[in-house]
């Protein structure tokens, strides 16, 4: 790819990366990463600010770009290894709180991707909150992040 489109899918891309809000809920720097062209899954990583005085609860995430969506934490095991574990309760959210979902962290894993996904493609992702309800988002794709 030359120069010229790099920056354009650039430009693009930090387009798309605008907040998102929904009631007290924000949705902020959100990207999905795959670990290449033809991986089978991928994560969104995003900041959640509720804004509000009341907690809320990310509780679901759907996506037409994979056949399943869940929310998944990493954990120690007792050797020390990393384990990424579906947490089915989702993710607490506080008032007036940030939650961030990371490398590493708390994600939105997006397993058994219909499509492979290059730096610069846009992820429909639909956030579900106990409270502020569904929050759909466009996510950029961003490899090098």
């Amino acid at each position: 790819m030359s120069f010229a489109k790099h920056v354009l899918a650039g430009a693009v891309a930090l387009g798309f990366a605008l907040p998102v809000f929904a009631g007290d809920i924000e949705v902020q720097d959100a990207y999905v990463r795959t670990s290449g062209a033809m991986a089978k899954s991928g994560a969104a990583f995003m900041q959640i600010v509720n804004t509000g005085a009341e907690d809320d609860q990310l509780i679901d995430a759907t996506s037409d770009v994979a056949m399943r969506v869940e929310l998944h934490t990493h954990k120690a095991d007792a050797n020390g290894n990393m384990q990424m574990l579906h947490v089915p309760e989702g993710f607490p959210i506080p008032a007036g709180q940030t939650h961030l979902l990371a490398r590493g962290g708390d994600h939105v894993m997006l397993m058994g991707l219909k499509q492979s996904l290059a730096q610069g493609d846009i992820v429909t992702v639909t956030l579900t909150f106990e409270k502020a309800g569904d929050i759909t988002i466009e996510i950029p794709v961003d490899l090098q992040r």
